[in-house]
C-alpha cells in the first residue's frame, strides 16, 4: 500500500493499466486525446504489479484495471471515468489537478 500511495502522489494523473485490457487502452486514449500526459503503470510489466493490484483491490477497485487517480484522489475505473466525461465533469477535474490547461 505504501508503494501505491507514493505512485499516486507524485503525478497529477495516474492510470493503472494492463496491456491486455481493452478498457485500459480506451481510458489511456481518452486522456491522451485530451492532451493530458498521464503517468501510466502497466501492472503486467512492472515487478510490483501484483502487489499494486492487491492494494487497488483493498481500496475497493473492481476490476483492478483500469484505475485512475486524479490529483491524488481515486476516480475509479472505466465506468466512473466515462460517466464523468459524459456529464462534463472530467475536464474541470483535470484542470483543478493542473493536468489540463484548456
Amino acid at each position: 500500500m505504501e508503494n501505491l500511495q507514493k505512485m499516486i502522489s507524485e503525478k497529477s494523473v495516474v492510470i493503472f493499466s494492463k496491456n491486455s485490457c481493452c478498457m485500459s487502452h480506451t481510458i489511456k486514449t481518452l486522456f491522451l486525446d485530451f492532451g493530458v500526459n498521464p503517468t501510466i503503470y502497466e501492472l503486467d510489466e512492472i515487478n510490483i504489479g501484483r502487489e499494486i493490484e492487491q492494494a487497488l483491490a483493498q481500496l475497493g477497485c473492481s476490476p483492478t484495471v483500469p484505475v485512475v487517480f486524479i490529483g491524488g484522489q481515486l476516480v475509479g475505473g472505466a465506468n466512473q471515468v466515462m460517466s464523468l466525461h459524459l456529464n462534463c465533469s472530467l475536464v474541470p477535474m483535470l484542470k483543478r489537478a493542473g493536468a489540463l490547461w484548456l
